[in-house]
Parts: structure tokens; sequence; C-alpha cells
């Protein structure tokens, strides 16, 4: 039997989130910085869950939520992540593989949950998130299946599970797989603070030609090139990578490929609910213009609509038909 052939394979944190409404008093009682994103214990997820409001549980995590925004523009995808042998894992699994998105990794025994992430939508929309990685953070290198890899046309990384050495590991076997059979890397910097911890690793995969796409927010190409100005950093980053993404929130996104710059504004919504997720989808879209042979405009565009899509309602992952949106906003 001939494997199946992907467009895009991702490794990323198989995570269940846990939304619920909160108000800045809230906020400031459970000293929680409006807009972060903080690493917490089983302990901690157990204490903040009890006081937080009613809430909505959804399958997520970063590369996986892209994976499910690139099967709804119609794209094969799998994803590599790990779960554990539990009621939240048979619900990822279940989400994954109902958007289409190939899954396979055997869940974790053990003491060890499903990751979960706790997120606070304050009354304008602004996410805070309180993750507790567990499960996702013991991806063990035998998950990765190098020929599925070197057949894909993207690998994506998310960046997140830098943060451990199992899945550290992991993604290193799957960047020397890619590279092996011409898959282009995509690598995502998910975080601020990772930026303290490993940039230098970054910069040496950057250096070493290992990451052919680089997705990143005005913060973290700042502190990538240790520099205030941004335009600065934005030249001298966008040299060393072949294709540079760089999200500006509500202000739109830009990138620079092979010396080109595009730029664009971001997409109206008649109101904000949830800004979970708005930069995996925004990835989803730009990827397909770029899976689809788009100019660079255009996977902007594309990754412009997605992220609208995705602010418009609760949760990371797209409720409407993202093709749908991105043909008749392209026609117009």
């Amino acid at each position: 039997m001939t494997p199946a052939t992907y467009d895009v394979v991702a490794i990323g944190n198989a995570i269940v989130d846990v939304l619920a409404n909160a108000d800045e008093a809230f906020l400031a009682a459970e000293g929680l910085t409006k807009g972060g994103m903080q690493l917490i214990d089983a302990d901690r997820a157990v204490e903040l869950y009890g006081r937080m409001g009613p809430a909505r549980e959804v399958s997520g995590g970063s590369a996986a939520n892209t994976l499910a925004g690139l099967a709804g523009l119609g794209h094969q995808c799998a994803f590599i992540g790990q779960v554990a042998d539990d009621q939240l894992g048979e619900v990822f699994t279940h989400d994954m593989r109902a958007t289409g998105v190939a899954f396979d990794v055997p869940p974790l025994k053990g003491a060890q949950p499903t990751a979960r992430c706790l997120i606070l939508i304050a009354p304008d929309g602004e996410r805070t998130m309180n993750t507790s990685l567990a499960a996702a953070h013991y991806l063990p290198a035998s998950a990765i299946d190098e020929a599925m890899i070197a057949g894909a046309k993207y690998l994506l990384i998310e960046g997140y599970l830098w943060d451990a050495p199992e899945p550290r590991a992991a993604i290193l076997r799957a960047m020397a797989a890619a590279k092996s059979g011409g898959c282009r890397v995509v690598f995502a910097l998910s975080a601020l603070y990772l930026m303290g911890l490993y940039r230098q690793d970054f910069m040496d995969l950057i250096g070493d030609g290992t990451i052919d796409t680089l997705f990143c927010n005005e913060e973290e190409v700042s502190a990538l090139m240790e520099t205030d100005d941004l335009e600065a950093a934005i030249a001298e980053l966008s040299a060393r990578v072949p294709t540079l993404v760089v999200t500006r929130a509500e202000r739109g996104a830009l990138a620079v490929q092979g010396g080109v710059r595009a730029e664009v504004p971001a997409e109206r919504v008649m109101r904000v609910v949830d800004t979970t997720g708005a930069g995996d989808t925004f990835t989803s879209g730009f990827l397909a213009g770029q899976l689809q042979g788009r100019s660079l405009q255009d996977s902007l565009t594309m990754g412009a609509v997605c992220a609208a899509e995705c602010i418009s309602h609760y949760g990371p992952r797209p409720e409407a038909d993202l093709k749908a949106l991105v043909e008749a906003r392209l026609r117009s």
C-alpha cells in the first residue's frame, strides 16, 4: 500500500482548552497579567479551575489549531503530539480526527494527564492563558514517522515544545527527516518568554538553514534580534530566513520572502469575542496560500481572513467555512 502523503505535518502540544469569561478584577485577584500566558502545575490548574466561572471545553494547542484551519481549507494534514489515556485525551483525539487531520500517536499511560489550558476571556475579547502541559511534554522521539515527514510539503513546529527535553529530541529528529526529504520546515516562535530561554538555540536553527519559514509577532522578532528597532530587526532577520512572517495583532501582518515585502491590514469584524488561536489560524491561511502557489500578498490576506473568523467566536478553531470566506475575499 502506498503511504499517505500530506501537505503539512505538525508537531505540537496536544491540549484541551477550558474557556471562561472573567473580568479584570478576577484576573487581578488571581495575580494574572491580562493577555499573558503562564505555565502552571497540576495543583494550580485544579485550584484556578475551581474558581473560574462556567466554562466550555474545546480542543486546542497552537499547531493543532493551525492544522484544523488548513483542513478546513482543503489540505491534507497529520498531527504529532502526546495525549494521556484519559477523558481529555479521548476528547482531543476525537476532535482532531473529526477535522480530517490524521492523528495516530498512542496515548501515554501513567500519572501524567492530558494537557489543558485554562483561558480567561476579558470583556474586550483579550485572553489570558494558564497552561498545564503534563503529558504533552512527554512526546518521545519514537513518535516521529520519518518517512511521513520526508514526504510532506511542510513540517510545522510549535516553539512551545522546545521547552522540554523529550519533545525537543523529537523535533530535532523530525527536522532532520524533513531536510533529507526536501520538506520545508516552518517554525513558530510561539511566546516571548521562550526568547529569554532559548534565543541562541533558535538563532542556531536559523543560522544553519534549518528553518525555511519563521512565524513571530513584533515583540518576538525584536527580542530575537535584541533590538527595540522593529524595522531593523525585521530587515536583519528576513535576510537570514527564506520567508519571515510577522503578525501585528489589530495592525495586520507583514511578510518578507526573497527580499520582497508585503503587508496587509487586519480584516474588520463586527465584534472581537475571543482572540484565542487567532495567530494559529492566521498561519493556516498563510500556509494554504503558499501551498496553492498564491502571491505573498494573497497568502497574507488569506491569513487575515482566517484570523478574523477565529476572533469572531469563542474557541481557537474555525466554525465557519474558511474556504468560502477566503474565496469571497480574494474575489472582492
